[in-house]
């Protein structure tokens, strides 16, 4: 027998609306029936009492009793109770052949509206088979429970499930599996816990279907760790587990992600004969390429393959990354074919995985590409596409695409402010302020109001061309716009005063950021300190990054690499040692950067021994060189004339598999001018075919092969050079006019001097002491005197040297004739 409960006398009515649905069923279903009724008297008597005596009379016919309530509901005067409805209840529960008509009855009643609580319907259910001696029998609460759960009423099924096991009314586990995954679907984590919790403290753990609801709760409640705990708890308990189960646990550990654990339980469904589902290959290969097992992932693709399932785009979009990851984008845009030749349809993800790799990677002819080609799909850009692309032609400097690109997205409704400040950054970064303001306007005149990060970039842009004056205008215009500046915006301010030189602005600006209770933070402290080094006061930086400590700083490598290279600059070598020292001390690890500034102040002092101790330490410390830091070697053994071990270095470069650039291809052909090998010098500059050469290769190379008076190949090289479309500069001119005049080939030499007019490049005494020199020398005074006169017209002093060859005819032979 159930457990038996007082109550209250006082009665719930039952809404009347709630059973005529039932009453229309029950009608249909007793008119085939041949169950005997007494109709020996009319139904006069609807008191409560009265009806519950008739229903009792009627316990071992549920169907008679069923249309007893059928004519009596029907009955001005008669008031439905909770009572009668629950002893209703009972008794066709009582029997196999009135199942149906209990759930139906019950769905009716819980789909209204004014049904009692669920607490106080289990309560009375929980009497009336107490009152009435009904067999122990769960079957009408767990269709309660049901009906609880068809009408989307959970918060009421969990009050009745609760309420049952305060009776000790177990639910059936079909039903609680019911519960639990109608819970699950509408995000209840915790009550789906808590039910389970519950239950199992009574034993009751359910079954297969019960873990895969519980699970389910914990990944949708991102406790994937909880997950996997029910899951070997399962397995320890004996459950029978199914492929269903094992794709949950398994997702769960993607979720986390810890993909070895998710290959073990793939591995293990599959020794256990079941084939892992498409969903379950795309969450593992999707968690391999996240931890970086990349190899793993596409060995997995492969058997994905091979169990018969193609590749869908979810997993081509994993493998696209993981390929875009390694830099390796050929083969994502080889993968991308090959989908789109099966016949799988690109998605946006994909696009915008794509289209930013090849922006990072400045392949912005494929980046266009696959950007034209998902419009024609129809497929709408997102604003990460957009600002993708945007970064990448902002890099390549191809501003008129970006601004193209620009005004199509604002049109369309998908670039915001955030994709003007893209390309406000990359122009004031590169201090063409005119044309970041020209792009404010355009961007103003659309109707977007700038960001503070908007005014943070016009900052910059003012400060990279040194115009403090209006960098301070725009801090203006923030305060008046009521926006609140920044730690950046007041940062970046301080950097500008210190590039320019004036600590005492710099510092004011400091002080107003404290003022205005405004956190420093790290690019704060350490803007300080290398501002200071940039003014040459590195010896203050100890103090101050004392006082920086105290406020809670931890200084970086990036601050100590700042003090380094400060002391450095000022040939303190032994306070830029002694900073490594407390660096390393601190704890604080030194990077490639590190190494490659106490190097090249090494070779400027001329301590190559320390160059080299610094460099074998770097070594030993398993840091790889970069390019700058072979770069820094190559050029102080250049400058040394120590081209043994220059190109000792230019090889090992080439074997780590690094590019030499115009940097190190200069300091090589330098290096090898100095010692007169200019054909080594030549043989570098052949190998240079993907390298554009800058101005000072070109120096080099002409001012070389005129010193050994080639002049004919000198003026090749010098026409290939205008043809790349390299601008001579004052330096330039200067050793080429040198070269020529000390070569007797004064008229080229004049020529030239005409070009540097015409270049709007005023010539420097020395060059035009070079000209009349050889002038004087070939006895041509008259256009020597000349030469001295145009240079007084264009307010050049004549020096020493000038007097010396006009007047005292002091002259040296310093050219060697042309060999023709």
């Amino acid at each position: 027998m159930l457990r038996f409960k007082m109550f209250p006398n006082s009665l719930t009515s039952i809404p009347l609306k709630n059973l005529h649905l039932f009453t229309r069923h029950s009608s249909e279903a007793l008119s085939t029936t041949n169950t005997p009724i007494s109709n020996s008297e009319p139904i006069s008597n609807l008191s409560r009492d009265h009806v519950l005596e008739t229903l009792l009379s009627h316990k071992a016919h549920p169907k008679s009793a069923l249309l007893f309530f059928k004519g009596v509901e029907r009955k001005q005067g008669f008031l439905k109770t909770v009572d009668v409805l629950c002893l209703l209840l009972q008794i066709l529960a009582s029997c196999p052949d009135t199942y149906e008509d209990a759930k139906y009855l019950l769905n009716n009643y819980v789909f209204g509206d004014s049904a009692p609580a669920a607490r106080v319907l289990v309560e009375h259910l929980v009497e009336c088979a107490e009152r009435y001696r009904f067999e122990s029998d769960s079957r009408v609460f767990n269709y309660l429970l049901n009906s609880y759960v068809r009408a989307n009423k959970i918060r009421e099924a969990v009050e009745c499930f609760r309420t049952m096991l305060d009776h000790d009314v177990l639910p059936w586990v079909s039903i609680m599996n019911i519960l639990l995954t109608a819970m699950v679907r509408r995000k209840m984590v915790d009550d789906v816990r808590s039910v389970y919790d519950e239950m199992s403290e009574r034993k009751i753990f359910g079954n297969r279907y019960t873990l895969h609801a519980l699970m389910r709760a914990c990944l949708k409640g991102g406790m994937f760790e909880e997950a996997e705990r029910h899951f070997r708890e399962a397995t320890c308990r004996g459950l029978e587990l199914d492929a269903a189960a094992y794709s949950i646990v398994i997702q769960a550990a993607c979720k986390r992600p810890k993909f070895s654990l998710a290959c073990k339980l793939l591995k293990e469904m599959r020794e256990l004969g079941w084939v892992p589902s498409e969903g379950t290959y795309t969450s593992v290969i999707g968690a391999c390429v996240k931890q970086g097992n990349f190899v793993e992932a596409l060995r997995l693709k492969d058997e994905m393959v091979n169990s018969g399932m193609p590749v869908n785009v979810i997993v081509a979009t994993s493998l696209m990354k993981g390929h875009c990851k390694q830099g390796d984008v050929n083969s994502a845009l080889q993968l991308f074919d090959e989908i789109v030749e099966a016949g799988v349809t690109p998605n946006v993800a994909i696009f915008s995985v794509l289209i930013d790799c090849c922006s990072k990677i400045g392949n912005m002819d494929k980046a266009n590409e696959l950007y034209t080609r998902m419009k024609l799909m129809n497929i709408q850009p997102t604003g990460f596409i957009i600002n993708s692309l945007l970064k990448g032609f902002q890099k390549q400097n191809l501003l008129e695409n970006a601004y193209r690109l620009l005004e199509e997205a604002v049109d369309n409704g998908i670039a915001d402010v955030v994709s003007y400040n893209i390309l406000l950054h990359g122009l004031c970064e590169l201090g063409k302020v005119n044309e970041a303001c020209h792009l404010w306007d355009k961007m103003i005149g659309k109707g977007i109001a700038p960001s503070l990060v908007s005014y943070n970039n016009m900052i910059l842009g003012h400060c990279r061309k040194g115009c403090m004056d209006d960098a301070n205008s725009v801090m203006n215009c923030i305060l008046k716009s009521g926006l609140k500046p920044n730690a950046i915006t007041y940062t970046i301010l301080m950097d500008g005063f210190f590039i320019k030189g004036d600590c005492e602005r710099a510092f004011n600006v400091f002080e107003q950021m404290v003022a205005a209770n405004i956190a420093s933070t790290d690019f704060t402290f350490n803007t300080i300190i290398k501002g200071l080094c940039k003014v040459g006061r590195v010896s203050e930086t100890k103090d101050k990054l004392n006082a920086f400590v105290e406020q809670g700083f931890i200084p970086t490598t990036m601050t100590y690499n700042c003090i380094i290279d400060g002391f450095m600059k000022e040939g303190a070598i032994d306070s830029a040692v002694s900073a490594y020292k407390k660096m390393c001390e601190s704890g604080i690890l030194p990077n490639v950067i590190t190494y490659t500034t106490l190097i090249k102040g090494f070779f400027k002092s001329n301590k190559i021994d320390l160059a080299l101790k610094m460099h074998n330490e770097m070594k030993n410390k398993g840091l790889e060189l970069d390019i700058i830091a072979y770069s820094v070697l190559i050029n102080g053994f250049c400058k040394m004339k120590d081209m043994e071990n220059a190109c000792k270095f230019f090889s090992e470069l080439m074997d780590v598999g690094l590019t030499p650039n115009a940097i190190v291809y200069n300091s090589m052909i330098s290096g090898f001018r100095k010692l007169d090998n200019m054909e080594a010098a030549l043989n570098l500059h052949k190998k240079m075919a993907k390298i554009p050469c800058d101005l000072q290769i070109y120096t080099s190379l002409i001012g070389g092969l005129l010193k050994e008076g080639k002049l004919s190949f000198a003026l090749d090289l010098y026409s290939e050079m205008l043809s790349s479309g390299v601008v001579p500069d004052i330096f330039f001119y200067a050793v080429l006019i040198n070269g020529l005049c000390n070569h007797g080939s004064l008229e080229k030499a004049g020529k030239i001097l005409k070009e540097m007019n015409g270049n709007n490049i005023t010539p420097t005494v020395l060059v035009y002491n070079t000209l009349i020199a050889g002038h004087f020398r070939e006895g041509n005074l008259q256009e020597a005197f000349r030469l001295h006169d145009e240079m007084l017209d264009k307010g050049l002093m004549p020096d020493n040297t000038t007097f010396d060859i006009l007047v005292n005819g002091k002259l040296k032979r310093t050219y060697t004739p042309v060999q023709e």
